[in-house]
């Protein structure tokens, strides 16, 4: 045999020719990769075929990866897990918990306690109240301490900074880690940092070289200064965490918290339109689509449900819904905690929109659409008798728990 490498005149046609269909065999994309923690990461753009007019084709029932369901199909990854077992010093971190749920802000947050840990520290993760989370441990916490009791439930500012004030004389943590939002963390730490006697970092979206970095000057000018022992971070003020799994080991304080005489007075939530609330703000939106035939029947149970109504791109052209209620990526990016999508099919633009969303109901006549896949609860089925059976469900269950009331 001749050492001499030939040419294959035709395999280097087609590895030219986009219109062929073995072309994406012939290129030598890299799939999967090992990350530098272990994590085996796959590129994206490596999914899916190219049909015979020369369209990349995206399967994602999976079909084309053996015939299994995309969730099927889906391997769980077991990430390395990263343990603490004798802490030499804490960075406690203070989420919102909005919903009772750690949010994109909280995750940042915790990004940001793991940068200033490093391999000796561990991430104390302090929460009021009762919470729904169930992944403290993906999300980077070593450590858990969960403050329960009447006195911090509701608005109660001054009690929880006596709960922080214990936690800090028992753990003496190096650092504390409060998210500056309006959901409640930026109260919360410039309360907590004026009984402590600290001067606060704030605004903070970079830490780094021993230097916080905030925004000033109206968001206009960065301003620099020594890490402080309080921060108080803004969003994307740093990765989260996504490659290692952690303890998130229940801890207790061995003090009684002492009780402040509140000089605030919680009288409740106050009732908001839901009509009002902006879309990106929204917790429960219910957003209709092409496939909606009676739309007030559709107002009528986004109005039972108290759910804040959106609308995909089809339907605001078509006139049935403002533009300012399209979700989507031409439209707006939603974090909803539930969105139901009525009718909706699942274009890729609405799908990138309803991205971050925690929980999606999808109502539709066709269980092969996008939308279904994408969805963690379907209901296959005339729209129009689902609403009207789910206004019905509703005010069934007012009309008893208000005989259980009297």
């Amino acid at each position: 045999m001749s050492d001499i490498i030939r040419r294959d005149p035709h395999a280097e046609w087609i590895a030219r020719n986009r219109l062929h269909p073995l072309h994406a065999a012939m290129q030598p994309v890299q799939h999967s990769w090992m990350g530098p923690n272990g994590v085996i990461r796959k590129n994206p753009h490596g999914i899916g075929f190219i049909g015979p007019n020369g369209i990349k084709r995206i399967d994602r029932s999976g079909a084309q990866q053996g015939g299994a369901s995309k969730r099927a199909a889906a391997a769980e990854v077991q990430l390395p897990l990263h343990q603490v077992p004798q802490p030499a010093f804490y960075i406690s971190v203070v989420p919102d918990m909005v919903g009772g749920r750690l949010s994109s802000h909280d995750r940042d947050l915790l990004g940001l306690a793991h940068q200033l840990a490093g391999k000796d520290g561990a991430v104390l993760a302090v929460v009021f109240g009762e919470h729904k989370e169930n992944a403290f441990a993906t999300a980077g916490v070593d450590r858990l301490l969960v403050l329960d009791g009447d006195e911090f439930s509701g608005y109660a500012p001054e009690q929880r900074v006596q709960g922080l004030r214990a936690v800090d004389n028992q753990f003496s943590p190096r650092h504390w880690l409060l998210p500056d939002s309006r959901t409640g963390g930026g109260e919360l730490g410039r309360r907590f940092a004026a009984a402590l006697g600290e001067r606060p970092a704030t605004r903070v979206w970079q830490v780094k070289d021993q230097e916080c970095i905030g925004r000033a000057g109206a968001g206009l000018q960065d301003l620099a200064r020594p890490v402080a022992r309080l921060i108080l971070a803004a969003v994307e003020c740093a990765e989260p965490v996504s490659e290692t799994r952690h303890e998130a080991l229940p801890v207790e304080l061995s003090t009684t918290i002492a009780r402040s005489l509140s000089r605030i007075e919680d009288l409740g939530a106050v009732a908001v339109d839901p009509a009002a609330i902006p879309m990106a703000e929204a917790e429960f939106i219910f957003s209709g689509g092409n496939g909606v035939k009676d739309w007030g029947l559709f107002h009528r149970t986004a109005q039972a449900l108290g759910a804040t109504e959106g609308a995909s791109r089809v339907a605001v052209d078509d006139g049935f819904m403002a533009r300012d209620r399209q979700v989507g990526a031409s439209g707006t990016w939603v974090t909803a905690r539930v969105y139901v999508a009525v009718g909706i099919s699942g274009a890729i633009q609405h799908l990138q929109g309803i991205g971050a969303c925690d929980k999606v109901v999808a109502i539709n006549l066709d269980p092969g659409c996008d939308m279904i896949k994408r969805a963690d609860l379907s209901v296959i089925g005339e729209s129009a008798e689902i609403l009207q059976a789910l206004i019905d469900a509703v005010e069934a269950y007012r009309n008893e728990a208000r005989r259980d009331a009297a």
